[in-house]
């Protein structure tokens, strides 16, 4: 059995898993003990971003010259497991790193690489990305948002809802028509820094079912005036383009928390059914629970293999969108029924919030909707057919 504390495949590297070991005593120091408060507050602590930054975990896979760690995405994914593996799902930090942050690298110009990777890296700045509307969802050609050129600046109205960091964002890539007269080419990302603009304004941090301590919010932008030189790329219209260039990398990241929260389920399960009783016999002696476990067992096993086989795609910038898709899609729906046969095995005790089963559970649920819901990611592999 491949043990996921240990890291797989040929970019295991020594600096590798002296991150790793980083990553993993700051979890276990700052972020474990605080998950029930943070659940309760609906945010985590603002310093947690500037405490991260001091030791290295912000943008660990953007060059050092822009103030990161000089790392490759690997980096990038022992975050997301060294996270997963200590229950918490309240901080944004993949968003943050794995997605703003290369936004920002791949299509940002020299100044606008220089101006924000230093503060996103250090904390200052805490990064989101606003995609969803309240009418559009994976379908992102339809967005209203508009950017509207005047003069020497971008006038941006419209409305975003559903945005991870939403609360704590001072940088927000807000997708946007540039064109509203046209549909994939009217699509431009621009980057809207929150504290220097007027208009601007945060909604609700919205309850959800899960993932109570993540922060997600409605976002509201009324004539907001950025410099055009906010634009990410160099012309407007390539914003979706843009988008498509970075959505493997984006599932990817989101099939990486699948696969680390189906192995935390089935131990913290494995060790539940071991010593509780019932009938006179370990819960573990049933038949049924044996054979539900070991088949759990035997698809995160596969899951593990299949997001390994993808990373070391994504390293060779060979991972393509159908790929991705399939880890995605298949990764998050054995998620959710892994963490339902689990409950399932606690009994009535998984079913209270004191017990993590439960919220590995409820926070299981939006991994099939976020990052394109799974029946997107059917129709996309589909047309490959």
């Amino acid at each position: 059995m491949l043990n996921p504390a240990l890291l797989q495949g040929s970019y295991a590297t020594d600096e590798l898993r002296m991150f790793q070991d980083t990553a993993r005593r700051f979890m276990q120091t700052e972020v474990a003990p605080h998950v029930l408060r943070w659940d309760e507050q609906g945010h985590v602590d603002r310093e947690l971003w500037n405490k991260a930054g001091e030791v290295g975990l912000l943008c660990p896979s953007i060059p050092a010259e822009y103030g990161g760690g000089g790392g490759n995405i690997a980096f990038e994914k022992v975050l997301v497991e060294e996270q997963g593996r200590v229950g918490c799902s309240a901080w944004g930090l993949s968003l943050h790193n794995g997605i703003v942050a290369h936004y920002i690298l791949h299509y940002g110009s020299e100044a606008q690489k220089n101006a924000w990777l230093p503060k996103l890296a250090s904390g200052e700045l805490v990064g989101a990305i606003a995609m969803t509307e309240p009418g559009t969802g994976s379908d992102l050609q339809s967005v209203r948002t508009t950017a509207i050129a005047d003069g020497d600046d971008y006038v941006i109205n419209g409305q975003k809802v559903f945005i991870t960091n939403g609360q704590q964002a001072g940088l927000i890539i807000v997708v946007a028509k540039t064109d509203p007269n046209e549909k994939a080419k009217g699509i431009s990302l621009v980057v809207v820094e929150t504290d220097k603009v007027q208009g601007f304004r945060r909604g609700r941090n919205l309850e959800k079912i899960g993932m109570h301590g993540q922060d997600t919010s409605e976002l509201f932008f009324e004539n907001v005036r950025v410099p055009r030189s906010n634009l990410l790329g160099k012309a407007e219209g390539m914003g979706f383009v843009q988008l498509m260039e970075q959505l493997p990398q984006e599932r990817l990241i989101v099939a990486w928390a699948a696969v680390v929260a189906m192995e935390l389920a089935l131990d913290m399960t494995t060790q539940y059914v071991k010593d509780r009783k019932a009938f006179g016999k370990r819960v573990i002696d049933f038949q049924n629970t044996r054979f539900r476990l070991a088949e759990a067992r035997t698809e995160a096993m596969l899951a593990r293999v299949l997001v390994e086989k993808c990373t070391e795609l994504l390293l060779n910038k060979k991972l393509d969108p159908v790929t991705a898709a399939m880890a995605k899609y298949w990764t998050t729906d054995k998620q959710f029924e892994i963490a339902d046969l689990c409950l399932q095995l606690h009994g009535g005790y998984g079913y209270m919030d004191e017990y993590p089963i439960s919220r590995l559970w409820r926070d299981s649920r939006v991994q099939r909707i976020y990052g394109g819901t799974n029946e997107i990611m059917k129709e996309l592999i589909g047309r490959f057919l």
